[in-house]
Parts: C-alpha cells; sequence; structure tokens
C-alpha cells in the first residue's frame, strides 16, 4: 500500500498494491480537526478501559471467576450497562453483614483492623477476600474510626470548656500588675468619678450603660467602644460594677486610662448596702454549689455601636431581642423549654414551654416603668424557690431567672441591636457582624482567648491598645 498526500494537504491517495489501484480522496479540513478527532477517541477508549477495569475488578472481590475474552466480558458488562444485575446474592450478603451491630468491645486491642483507606486496599488486593469478608473487615474498620471520631469530639468539648472557663495567663498577669500599680501609684487610686461629676450619676438627662463584669480587659474593650461609636460622648455615663478581687485591678485600668469626655464609676458588689446575701439569694446558691458559682462568672463581651436611644419600649420594661426566630437556627432556635425545667409541675404550672425566649448581654431597661412592678421580689422568689428545690427549676446560668422575673414585661427590639453567638460559631462574617448595632461574643470561643475564631476577633481586638505598657508586658496581643 503507497500513501501519497497533496502539498496543499486537502486529498490523500491510497494506492494498494498487485496492480489494482483504487483512488480514496479524504476531504481534511484542516489540522486542528484532525488533531482533535484524535484526541477525543483516545479519550474514548482510555475511559472505557478504565470502566472495564473497574467492573472486571468488582466481579474479582465478589469471587467470580475471570473472564478471558470479549463475550464473557459482554455478558458481564451488558446487564449492568442496562441497570440490571445477572446475580443479586453477592449485594445482600454484603448489606446483612453490614447490617448486623457490632460491639465495640470486639474492637479493643485489636491490631489487624486497617487504620487507613491505603491499608484497607492493600489488604483486599493481597488477601482476595470474597464478599462477606470484605464486609467484614469494612465494618470493623468503619466502626473503629466512628468510635475515635466520638472519643475525640468528647475531648473537643472538655478543652474547649477548660480553655473557655479558664482565666488565661495574660489576663491574670494583667489582673496582678494593675493591683501592684493600684498599690504603689496614687494616680491608679483616684475617685471615679471626680468630686465635681458625681452629680451626673444620678442625672436622667444623661445616658447610662451599666457594665457588670470581672474581667479588666472586656470591660475596657466594651466601655471604649460605647465612647468611640458616640455622636455625644459627653453625655454617657458608664457604671461598671465587678466583683471584690477585681475592684482594684478596674479602678486602677480606669484611672489610668480616663474616657473622657464619658464618665466611669467603678463599683464593687460590697459597695451596694441592699446587695447583701439575705436580699439577694443568688449569693446563697452561688455559696452552696461550686457548679452554680461558675456558672455566674463574668465573661460576655459586648461592643456597642450606634445610638440606641431612640427605641420605643411600648411601656414594657425590658427591651431585647428574641432568640426563636431568625437564619442562625444554633443560636436564634431558643424557646422557654430550652432553659426551664418543664418536668417540674411549678414550671409547668405557669409558663408555656414554646413561648420565645430572648438574649441577655444588651438590654434597654426603663427604669421609671421597672418601679411601677414587682419583677424584684418575683426574681427574688423565684430564686428562693429553686434552693428549695434543690436548683432543679432550671439550667444554670444567669438568663433563666431573669425570663421568669421579666415574663411579661419584655418589649422585642429589632435583632440589628443585638447581634449575638459570636462565640458559638465561626458562620457570622466580619461584614456582617460590621452591619450590626450591637455584637456579643456570647459562647466560649471569646475573643481574647486561643480558641477564639480568627475572623472575628479583630472586631474586639481594634479597641485594645497593644502598645499600652500593661498590655504589652503581660504579652497580650491581636492573634
Amino acid at each position: 500500500m503507497q500513501l501519497h498526500i497533496s502539498p496543499s494537504l486537502r486529498h490523500v491517495t491510497v494506492l494498494q498494491g498487485k496492480g489494482v489501484r483504487e483512488l480514496i480522496q479524504v476531504k481534511v479540513g484542516g489540522k486542528k480537526v484532525s488533531y482533535r478527532m484524535i484526541l477525543y477517541s483516545l479519550l474514548f477508549f482510555t475511559f472505557l478501559l478504565r470502566f472495564v477495569f473497574v467492573l472486571s475488578t468488582v466481579d474479582s472481590i465478589d469471587g467470580e471467576t475471570r473472564c478471558s475474552s470479549l463475550g464473557c466480558l459482554g455478558k458481564r458488562i451488558g446487564p449492568r450497562l442496562l441497570g440490571r444485575r445477572m446475580d443479586q446474592s453477592v449485594p445482600e450478603v454484603m448489606y446483612k453483614v453490614l447490617e448486623q451491630p457490632i460491639d465495640k468491645d470486639e474492637l479493643q486491642g485489636r491490631t489487624d483492623i486497617p487504620q487507613t483507606l491505603e491499608e484497607f486496599m492493600a489488604e483486599v488486593k493481597d488477601s482476595g477476600f470474597d464478599a462477606r469478608s470484605f464486609a467484614l473487615k469494612l465494618r470493623e474498620m468503619v466502626s473503629l474510626m466512628e468510635e475515635r471520631t466520638r472519643t475525640a469530639k468528647i475531648q473537643e468539648y472538655l478543652y474547649r470548656h477548660v480553655a473557655s472557663s479558664s482565666i488565661p495567663k495574660q489576663l491574670h498577669c494583667l489582673a496582678l500588675r494593675l493591683a501592684n500599680e493600684h498599690s504603689t501609684n496614687a494616680a491608679a487610686r483616684l475617685q471615679l468619678p471626680s468630686a465635681e461629676l458625681v452629680p451626673a450619676l444620678v442625672d436622667n438627662s444623661y445616658y447610662h450603660f451599666v457594665l457588670a463584669s470581672d474581667n479588666v480587659l472586656a470591660a475596657a474593650v466594651v466601655a471604649t467602644s460605647i465612647v468611640h461609636n458616640s455622636l455625644r460622648p459627653h453625655k454617657f455615663v458608664i457604671h461598671i460594677i465587678t466583683d471584690r478581687k477585681t475592684y482594684y485591678p478596674m479602678q486602677a485600668w480606669f484611672s489610668l486610662h480616663p474616657l473622657t469626655p464619658a464618665i466611669v464609676e467603678v463599683k464593687a458588689l460590697h459597695h451596694f448596702d441592699w446587695f447583701s446575701k439575705g436580699k439577694v439569694p443568688v449569693l446563697e446558691a452561688m455559696e452552696k454549689d461550686q457548679k452554680v458559682r461558675s456558672q455566674f462568672r463574668g465573661g460576655s463581651s459586648a461592643i456597642i455601636a450606634n445610638n440606641i436611644w431612640d427605641i420605643d419600649l411600648n411601656g414594657k420594661v425590658n427591651g431585647a431581642v428574641e432568640t426563636c426566630r431568625g437564619e442562625d437556627k444554633y443560636v436564634m432556635s431558643k424557646k422557654l423549654k430550652n432553659y426551664l425545667n418543664f418536668s417540674h409541675p411549678l414550671i409547668a404550672q405557669h409558663f408555656n414551654p414554646e413561648e420565645c425566649a430572648w438574649a441577655y448581654g444588651m438590654n434597654i431597661f426603663d427604669l421609671e416603668a421597672w418601679r411601677k412592678t414587682n419583677i424584684s421580689n418575683t426574681y427574688h422568689q423565684w430564686l428562693e424557690q429553686n434552693l428549695k428545690s434543690d436548683l432543679s427549676l432550671w439550667q444554670l446560668g444567669t438568663l433563666p431567672p431573669g425570663l421568669i422575673a421579666f415574663h411579661g414585661h419584655v418589649q422585642a427590639i429589632d435583632p440589628f441591636w443585638h447581634m449575638l453567638g459570636l462565640g458559638y460559631q465561626e458562620n457570622t462574617s466580619y461584614e456582617d457582624a460590621e452591619s450590626a448595632g450591637v455584637i456579643h461574643f456570647n459562647g466560649r470561643a471569646k475573643p481574647w482567648l486561643d480558641i477564639a475564631f480568627p475572623q472575628l476577633r479583630p472586631l474586639w481586638a481594634k479597641y485594645v491598645d497593644f502598645s499600652d505598657k500593661f498590655v504589652k508586658s503581660c504579652h497580650i496581643r491581636a492573634a
């Protein structure tokens, strides 16, 4: 056979031997089209060969005899291409094995279970498992992986709880240094506020914020955000309430870091005559159970922006964001049944489990409306009832008794004023948080902890002066 190609590449002439000449003319569009057709053909045959190889491999695992001819392969491949299997007994064996329960004690101390997918595939190839053996080995490996995953999750929850409930050494360092500064530096022991500004503490023409915390750095961030994002900071009074051990560090910080022109007051609980064990049963509860005490420690951090004073509470006492509706199903899906124990007849008699709950952390209170109610007495009475019931009426924490005391006195406000859950999950983006009026790092992943979500920490860190000598000496960093 002889092949002649014209210089223009538009004609191909094939000449057969033995004196018989046949002229075959093939129209060729150009090099590009020919190469593409060749490439597509190669890809098709490559896929077909891989498909045949996979089917033959599965058959060898199933224990079927090998095919040595195209006819045999056709008998096997044909029904599968049509969506049918000629023999359904092999998969049924595998299903029965995989559906059988396995005792986790059977896996203890076993060294013959593959640890990775690579080990499993290597063992399958080397041992030539039939369908039942294949399913048994697969079930053992998956069960072992599930048990390890479950154990790892429990350990993760435990570590996160320890990390969130303990005090980082950097914050402990900050409190100690400020306490030392308070004892050695008169400038760290200033009266807050100064004598000429004391009348503003009870002046209704000012806007009053109450901030309760035993975390100096968190309190400093919240107070700073209030002042920096205000149009009228000279009309703001920030009342900071802390515990006895944190009072001196807190006073030292705000004495040395004034938020002028805003007015700052720092008080400890023991400074209030009305706040005694006899009048506030929660203190008795805290002494009764160490677990309860840990639940009442401060730690949430809210950053406030924009003006919130134009919100109409419609005569109600407490303006709060409801937490039973919203796009965030993890944080915004809370009802009274999530906090109160409705198996107790006292709770079941007075409340509806499907009623919407609301959030602490950023609330607006109308004190004039409050004075017309018996909310405080209701709060104390229910705390006493909870003590008598061995702390079984609700989950530990400050929110459940608040839900009871303010029941019927809450006005739902726009969620814009309180974006919460920034310490629970990382789905919230920086842009979404920036668009909110108030952001709240409630949850375990506090922004000052190592377990904080990296994309949300800058929202908090931008209010910390990392060049400050106390912050710098305690190695507190933005990340």
